[in-house]
């Protein structure tokens, strides 16, 4: 059992119909047809929907991800109509709010990893491989692997794991010609990012990436390359076979498994609330990233 520990009642705002609450964003339609994405500052871990919230996090969120679409124009074009506040939004919404062109969605989570680290280091101990890819022996926890791969998994619903799937799989569910193009701009979107991140000394272990059709135009939509949806790591400390420290949500499941939260995560209890010093510790990873990737100070 898992999902939100406490599921908040999404706001109402006269002209917009409120679609869907996701782990961190709710979701809207405004009268113009075109969808309304709101950046709360929830925060997950172990596919529960914490009952403490990190200050800032979704402004950080949405505006990194402006930042890295700016930086892919050339390469995908994005879902991204206006960051103007809606008619009667209440001011919070302000910096976190985005409207976006409605697309129809691909049901497939296009991941990218340049280095072995989580569920694809636990297909390759067992069977050398991840998504069916074959990889060399020898790698371990951090390893960096000889070329950037494609390993897609199915979207779960809240409180569910995505399930990792082979690319013969998603051309079976999408249809070969979709799966390519899923394939090349995943893989071209990681290599721009990997590569702008790691001139600011971060690596970019792994990311993933939500696409939609705009009639025949393959748009990249959602959040791209925040410390939400990617593993960023401080180039400076890594080191190959060991879990390493990142640029995310590492203090929140540090302290949830640790035994001063007395949460047992095999139970079907819920987390309990985060500690401040967790919370302020948490809030500057994100910070941290957005600044060193984007070259500005956060204000």
């Amino acid at each position: 059992m898992s999902g939100f520990v406490e599921k908040p009642e999404p706001i109402q705002v006269p002209g917009l119909v409120h679609l869907h609450t996701g782990k961190v964003r709710e979701l809207y339609q405004n009268e113009a047809g075109d969808l309304v994405m709101v950046a709360s500052d929830r925060i997950s871990a172990f596919d529960w929907v914490l009952p403490t919230e990190i200050p800032d996090k979704g402004r950080v969120l949405t505006q990194l991800s402006l930042w890295w679409f700016d930086q892919l124009a050339d390469l995908v074009p994005n879902h991204v109509l206006s960051t103007d506040l809606p008619a009667g939004a209440p001011a919070d919404w302000a910096g976190r709010t985005l409207v976006c062109k409605s697309l129809q969605m691909v049901p497939v989570e296009c991941v990218a990893r340049g280095y072995l680290t989580g569920s694809g280091l636990v297909e390759y101990n067992e069977s050398r491989t991840v998504c069916g890819l074959a990889l060399p022996e020898g790698l371990v926890d951090g390893s960096e692997l000889p070329a950037p791969i494609f390993t897609p998994a199915t979207k779960a619903a809240v409180g569910e794991h995505d399930e990792n799937v082979s690319y013969e799989e998603v051309a079976r569910q999408v249809g070969a010609d979709t799966a390519a193009r899923l394939r090349q701009a995943t893989l071209a979107v990681y290599s721009r990012g990997r590569d702008i991140a790691r001139d600011r000394g971060i690596i970019l272990a792994d990311t993933k990436f939500e696409f939609g059709f705009d009639g025949d135009s393959l748009v990249l939509a959602d959040e791209v390359l925040t410390a939400d949806s990617s593993r960023f790591w401080p180039a400076d400390q890594w080191q190959p076979g060991r879990a390493q420290p990142s640029y995310d949500k590492q203090y929140v499941r540090d302290w949830l498994t640790s035994a001063e939260s007395g949460w047992d995560r095999k139970s079907e209890q819920p987390p309990p609330a985060l500690p401040q010093e967790v919370v302020e510790a948490t809030r500057a990873k994100y910070v941290e990233a957005y600044e060193r990737l984007t070259g500005t100070s956060w204000s």
